[in-house]
């Protein structure tokens, strides 16, 4: 015997009471068979209100930042595809149907909806450019797969979320969960999708200098864990260069003269190369550990089927099972 895949559909929200009820209405007639989840993030109007009378499951979230929403939503609800989007309705939830069926398709583990703007001024002043050039870091650093790093509209698979650590706390989650897929080299897809500018009522969170540096920053933090012979690579270059500028001109008088007129500096740059030659061998050695954190998360992804339009009755049994006695 078969069963339909569990679909469900997680709504971060934060005081956006004027939108929700367009986005939890247009995805239930989209994906009708969809358990909706809208969960609160301490918001101050009737967001919660509303997401329920619109009949969607309102869980709460007390820890302020879209990063924390996603690692609870992602610890608590089991699906075989599971869909998020921001409740602003920015985004075209009509088209989650067509997210979900190419993630089946695929079959994928990772679905994107990358963002095309059709109205003009949907994006904020400074938005565009700063994706841009944060997705650029990202496929110069991480793999060259990706258009939209930031988009909040996505598809996963039961086994891309169980092997997702949710580390980050607000809108650097979406770097997070990008460099996750590209790190492990999960098959992904992306849909081109249509984004316009917010209803009148609804006011963007999004700080464009602040969450940019954090963006920014997170990239940073996980070029030096995920790439560490890189980074250490790029920090030891720099050293050395200047381990080089202090020590040739001494080499220079010493070749002259025969003589180290100036031991002090001789013994600065000495100082400074065998830093250099420390740090990127640090480097390696992060990298061996890297090597098998990576070999152990991918161990988990395996362990969880890859997702199909079908799931045998033992499966769906067996899930229960689990969830009535965790371990």
């Amino acid at each position: 015997m078969t069963s339909a895949p569990r679909i469900a559909c997680v709504v971060p929200c934060y005081n956006e009471e004027s939108a929700i009820a367009k986005v939890v209405t247009d995805l239930r007639a989209s994906l009708p068979e969809a358990e909706i989840y809208v969960y609160d993030n301490n918001s101050t109007d009737r967001t919660a209100e509303v997401a329920r009378e619109a009949g969607a499951i309102v869980r709460s979230e007390p820890r302020k930042g879209k990063g924390n929403v996603i690692r609870r939503a992602f610890a608590d609800v089991e699906a075989d595809a599971l869909l998020i989007i921001d409740g602003d309705d920015t985004y075209d939830a009509s088209r989650a149907r067509d997210l979900v069926d190419l993630l089946f398709e695929g079959p994928y583990d990772h679905v994107l909806g990358a963002r095309r703007e059709t109205v003009e001024g949907a994006y904020r002043p400074g938005h565009a450019t700063g994706n841009k050039m944060l997705t650029g870091a990202v496929r110069v650093l991480f793999g060259n797969e990706v258009t939209d790093m930031l988009s909040g509209y996505r598809v996963f698979s039961r086994r891309f979320v169980k092997s997702f650590p949710a580390l980050s706390r607000e809108f650097e989650t979406e770097t997070e969960m990008t460099v996750h897929a590209l790190n492990l080299r999960i098959p992904s897809a992306e849909v081109p999708i249509d984004f316009k500018d917010r209803p009148a009522g609804s006011e963007s969170k999004l700080r464009t200098y602040r969450d940019g540096w954090r963006i920014l920053r997170l990239i940073m933090t996980l070029a030096r864990r995920e790439r560490p012979s890189l980074f250490h690579g790029v920090v030891a270059g720099l050293i050395a260069l200047v381990g080089l500028a202090l020590g040739l001109p001494v080499v220079a008088d010493f070749l002259r003269t025969g003589q180290v007129e100036r031991f002090p500096t001789a013994f600065l740059a000495s100082a400074v190369m065998i830093i250099a030659a420390l740090v990127l061998l640090v480097g390696y050695v992060l990298d061996s550990i890297m090597h098998m954190r990576q070999e152990q998360t991918r161990l988990t992804y395996l362990s969880y089927d890859a997702p199909r339009r079908h799931r045998q009755a033992r499966d769906v049994a067996d899930e229960r099972g689990s969830s009535r006695h965790p371990a």
